[in-house]
């Protein structure tokens, strides 16, 4: 594991930045605004000051202070040649040193916030045990490449960004500090990994893990999570509320799950909307295995789970004019920038046409996205673009984001990725 200090101790004026990263004329504007990702486009040059290099490479992970294109300070954060969010920033105020003192008061402010939500028992309280909550949620808590998810007493850890790749075992340490978990486990998005150079082994980094799966429970409802091999860190602790939403509108009807992973709005559909049946899909083996155990767990023999093709099903059930009285769409990422929003739009058409098939006059379409580049504008219009091509009116009777452990950063608005909509079919 790696071992690089955060930063040195010391105040800015005798610890320089590794190097004055300078900005092209009339680029500045976003930054003073405090977005806190500076792209590669927007950078004129780059002055190493600390080091003598003439590769790039070798700032990689080091502090870097930004400036205007006049030479006046705007920001400090963490370069990285080969991602093309080349800085990260941090800091907006010149003597403030990006050290484990910022790290350590960054984590506890948002631990503290998840405290005041109500969504995290101290330490020894009974009910962390088989709780779960997001603790850290990267640029939304001032750590632009970080998240960490707790599930009863273990935590697992994201990493997204190289400087926070370099200085895992500084942020361990500190999440031991503040939380004394059990275990810590660190986990990688592979694509993320690719264009920002993350180079981590996956698995436990400290403690004791379970045997095998954990059992939490949400709105009554027990789930196990699997902290070895589940997506993402194990469960979608993002729709945590807008799972009890969904069901309210189910009211003893036939149910759809597409995507439905472990089963979270599935189940949410039988126990807290009484569905007289549930049919859940998901293209991962291993993903509705564990749904189907889940399903057992809690005594729910109306649900069951099967592998299939999103897509396919969709337009598989259609054709054979089977009916539900609510579909529920929770696909994956479609697009990760905005070059590939249009297909990813053409995508998300494609299935919300299919569900739309399916349902009757009075039916229920619940239909999310999780891609951040896509915008809620963007995903009413493509809902405006169903209607007109299937012929069926559609009212939006609710819109929803990600839970408040998810909070949304009015400085970087693309911490507001997740759209939850609910909408009555006519």
């Amino acid at each position: 594991m790696p071992d690089t200090p955060l930063a040195a101790e010391s105040s800015p004026a005798t610890a320089p930045a590794a190097a004055r990263v300078v900005l092209k004329p009339r680029k500045a504007l976003p930054f003073y605004g405090r977005h806190p990702w500076v792209r590669d486009s927007a950078i004129d040059r780059i002055e190493p000051t600390s080091i003598a290099s003439e590769h790039l490479l070798d700032l990689d992970g080091q502090v870097v202070d930004l400036l205007n294109e006049k030479g006046r300070f705007i920001a400090r954060g963490y370069y990285n040649s080969q991602s093309r969010i080349a800085v990260r920033l941090f800091t907006w105020s010149a003597e403030e040193p990006l050290d484990e003192v910022l790290l350590r008061r960054r984590l506890a402010a948002a631990i503290g916030l998840r405290r005041q939500l109500g969504l995290e028992p101290p330490p020894g309280d009974s009910a962390r045990e088989r709780s779960a909550t997001r603790l850290v949620f990267s640029e939304a808590d001032g750590l632009s490449g970080l998240v960490v998810d707790r599930y009863g007493e273990h935590l697992v850890v994201q990493v997204t960004s190289l400087a926070f790749a370099q200085r895992v075992e500084a942020i361990v340490t500190l999440l031991r500090e503040l939380l004394a978990p059990k275990s810590v486990v660190l986990r990688t998005e592979k694509s993320t990994a690719v264009v920002e150079g993350v180079e981590l082994a996956e698995g436990k980094v400290w403690g004791e893990l379970p045997a095998g799966a954990l059992t939490i429970e949400e709105h009554g409802l027990a789930y196990e999570v699997d902290l070895h091999e589940g997506q993402k860190t194990g469960f979608y602790l993002d729709q945590r509320e807008n799972r009890k939403a969904a069901a309210a509108y189910v009211r003893g009807g036939r149910v759809l799950d597409m995507f439905s992973y472990t089963g979270g709005f599935a189940l949410c559909a039988a126990k807290l909307g009484g569905a007289s049946e549930v049919l859940g899909i998901d293209g991962s083996k291993r993903a509705v295995a564990q749904a189907n155990r889940n399903a057992e767990l809690n005594g729910l023999a109306s649900v069951r789970f099967e592998v299939g093709d999103g897509f396919k099903t969709l337009e598989r059930l259609a054709a054979e004019g089977a009916q539900f009285d609510m579909v529920i769409l929770d696909p994956p990422k479609f697009a990760r920038n905005r070059s590939g929003v249009n297909q990813a739009l053409m995508a998300y058409h494609r299935l919300n046409r299919s569900a739309v098939q399916l349902l009757p006059a009075g039916g229920v379409l619940i239909t999310c996205s999780c891609s951040g580049s896509v915008t809620r504008e963007d995903f009413q219009l493509m809902l405006s673009g169903v209607a007109q091509k299937s012929g069926r009116e559609l009212q939006i009777l609710d819109q929803r984001g990600a839970a408040a452990d998810h909070p949304v950063s009015a400085t970087c608005l693309e911490t507001e990725y997740l759209k939850f909509f609910v909408c009555r079919v006519v």
